[in-house]
């Protein structure tokens, strides 16, 4: 449409209209205008850079960056810290608009660019300043200022750690968010992670069952009052956090549609209600079958309960469930979607696992099939001596691999 193109979100832009008019360079070096009557659909052009450039990596030097904390000698593409506004838009990645000129923003506001995951962590300037080990990172509240001005989306994301962006600190920056609202369409809070690789690195403690506890209690306060002044509660906790206080995790209702599943936030009140739902499709003509669950330590307990709810259902279903621990990450990670190959080698080996052995996807690399330390699923299936069944993080495709069949819906 007479515009150069510098990146996939410019493509984008440009190409949403009814028609369209390119102009291509042909391998003789001449020229030419194509006019192309699209509908608002998708060209069909695919680049070999998915963003037309290199992805923007990170200036911060964040006190809880979990890429700090990997083993050395993995492949060199985990070690890439990326804080790319497109990929945020396009695949969902958190950003901190730290490494953003207003020109940036101001191109992301005429791009209409929405919504956009931000990393926030704090609103006081001076703490953001230290926790992002960046002396220009004290803007973010004004940034997206301008964005909610400008009416662009946000989702926003804190990390946890206690005794520094928690308590007092945690209030003010929900609070903050909260006035920016219905631009903050959803916050999350994490617990930060910490692995056994933080030599050199600012101190963090972990949160405890009593910590754990403080925070759902200042947090769900928080959740009744927007209730009853925005409609909505606006801020959401990690499952982890109700898990290590050992207290029930909340109905599917509290998440309000899950609009941060993908940052683990409500993924086991989610699949709580999706089998539950499917429990009762379970046909009673199913042969004896037996199938081996391999999971993260922290969902141990959760799928060990849904799988006796499926047994209950039918007798003839066998379900053995075991729990890797990470020792790869130094013990302390127990999420199952950090979960490694090796690891899950010498749990199925020491168990005297053999058949198939549904594992949770999310240990993939997206649309991979290639664990964090680097080995795929064949060569851990070859090892172990056993066959893998990746399973999506879906109640109703969890249950079909289960019990071998489709559900009738």
């Amino acid at each position: 449409n007479g515009f150069e193109i510098h990146d996939i979100l410019e493509y984008k832009f440009l190409a949403a209209d009814y028609e369209v008019e390119l102009e291509i360079e042909k391998p003789d070096g001449k020229t030419g205008k194509k006019r192309i009557e699209c509908a608002y659909e998708d060209l069909g052009i695919v680049f070999k850079e998915e963003l037309l450039s290199k992805p923007e990596s990170c200036r911060n030097k964040c006190i809880f960056c979990f890429i700090d904390q990997l083993p050395p000698n993995m492949r060199e593409t985990v070690y890439f810290k990326d804080d790319d506004t497109r990929l945020s838009f396009l695949q969902g990645n958190y950003v901190t608009l730290t490494n953003m000129t207003d020109e940036d923003i101001d191109r992301l506001i005429a791009l209409r660019v929405s919504p956009i995951n931000i990393s926030v962590h704090t609103t006081n300037p001076e703490l953001t300043k230290f926790m992002f080990g960046n002396r220009f990172a004290g803007g973010i509240l004004d940034t997206m200022r301008k964005l909610a001005e400008n009416k662009i989306f946000m989702n926003c994301q804190i990390v946890l750690c206690p005794g520094i962006n928690d308590g007092l600190e945690l209030e003010r920056t929900i609070s903050d968010m909260s006035s920016l609202y219905p631009y903050v369409e959803s916050v999350s809070a994490v617990p930060v992670g910490v692995t056994a690789y933080r030599e050199g690195l600012y101190r963090l403690d972990t949160y405890d069952e009593s910590g754990s506890r403080a925070v759902i209690e200042q947090v769900e306060a928080l959740q009744r009052k927007f209730l009853d002044t925005l409609g909505t509660r606006l801020v959401y906790l990690a499952d982890e956090f109700y898990i290590n206080a050992g207290m029930e995790i909340p109905d599917s209702e509290t998440y309000e549609g899950f609009p941060q599943i993908e940052n683990g936030v409500g993924l086991i009140a989610s699949m709580r209600e999706e089998v539950l739902n499917a429990i009762p499709m379970i046909p009673d003509d199913i042969e004896k079958r037996t199938v081996s669950i391999a999971t993260g330590e922290i969902a141990y307990d959760f799928i060990r309960g849904i799988c006796a709810m499926i047994e209950e259902k039918n007798k003839n279903i066998k379900i053995n469930v075991y729990a890797v621990k990470n020792k790869f990450f130094g013990g302390a990670v127990s999420v199952t979607g950090l979960v490694c190959g090796c690891d899950l080698i010498e749990t199925l080996i020491s168990e005297n696992v053999h058949g198939d052995v549904l594992i949770s996807s999310s240990m993939l690399r997206y649309e991979d099939d290639v664990f964090l330390d680097d080995m795929t699923v064949c060569e851990v299936e070859e090892k172990a001596g056993v066959r893998l069944i990746p399973t999506d993080n879906d109640g109703y495709v969890f249950v079909e691999h289960v019990i071998g069949k489709e559900l009738e819906f």
